[in-house]
């Protein structure tokens, strides 16, 4: 088992608005419209340590075989969760595909980043036990296209997950009203990636895509995720808290290019403030949704 900082104590740092000028990007040409700068990686490796409290270390709930030869985590990111699963298959073969080489260098030895667009045409070898993917439907421009070269390089039988959170804020005591600055966060969130020609919350939806791309048994399994410290078990405050930091460094990262395309930088600056005052708020007890799509191909 390699030891990684990550392992240790997370510096949980909350993020201030990033000036686009000192932000790094998937590529010059991507279409990502996100920061990839350190606070992004940051925020991915947390979110990675928030779904293994939330899911009581599972990294994954489809019921793959028991010895998986070939798996691959396309858009890796970080390679968190490819470094995870290559430890907990050691006679795996694990691939991680990105479009940056931000992966470290030192990781598992059946473990192999690529460097790739998952939305070009597949270059990365076939008969893969389990396919997963995680926090990228959104940034998906045909997310079929994508499944279904997938599903084309699956063994018969073989599983694949995507982990997709809703990006709402929901809440159902009415402590946080429809219309309030959090909850308008996520809509208005919602309608600047989409001036990318993408889906915010694709994540909630993959039923009809996974179908489309031959899947069957297509299942999912949702969990709800506390954004801040307001539940009483201690587990999920650490989880909420987890949730909490990841939605602020969100707020950057959307400030960087996407609330660009429709607010001033004034506007940004006090419509993120007020949304952040209802992130420190411990009255409102809002939550997002975790989902866990499953899909199988079908055996012959």
């Amino acid at each position: 088992m390699l030891l990684r900082m990550e392992d240790g104590i997370i510096n949980i740092v909350m993020e201030r608005m990033r000036p686009e000028s000192a932000l790094r990007f998937k590529t010059d040409r991507s279409r990502y419209p996100i920061p990839n700068d350190d606070a992004e990686q940051n925020r991915d490796d947390m979110k990675h340590a928030m779904m293994l409290e939330l899911t009581n270390g599972n990294l994954f709930f489809s019921p793959i075989i028991e010895n998986p030869q070939k798996i691959i985590d396309l858009a890796t990111g970080t390679g968190i969760w490819a470094i995870d699963v290559a430890d907990k298959f050691p006679s795996a073969s694990v691939t991680g595909v990105d479009l940056s080489p931000i992966q470290p260098s030192w990781v598992p030895p059946n473990l192999k980043f690529l460097v790739d667009d998952i939305e070009d045409e597949w270059m990365h070898g076939g008969d893969f036990d389990f396919v997963h993917m995680r926090c990228i439907s959104p940034w998906l421009k045909d997310e079929v296209k994508v499944l279904r070269q997938a599903h084309e390089h699956m063994k018969p039988g073989a599983w694949i997950e995507i982990q997709e959170l809703d990006a709402r804020a929901n809440c159902d005591d009415g402590s946080l009203a429809p219309d309030a600055p959090l909850a308008k966060f996520f809509d208005t969130a919602e309608q600047a990636v989409a001036s990318f020609g993408m889906k915010f919350r694709a994540g909630e939806n993959l039923r009809e895509p996974l179908e489309k791309a031959g899947f069957t048994n297509v299942s999912c399994k949702v969990l709800k995720v506390p954004i801040g410290t307001w539940a009483k078990d201690k587990k999920l405050r650490l989880i909420g808290l987890y949730l909490k930091t990841a939605v602020n460094d969100m707020f950057g990262a959307m400030a960087a290019k996407p609330l660009r395309k429709i607010l001033g930088p004034e506007e940004i600056e006090v419509f993120l403030a007020d949304a952040r005052k209802d992130l420190n708020n411990v009255n409102i007890h809002s939550y997002e949704k975790y989902y866990f799509w499953m899909g199988q191909k079908a055996a012959e």
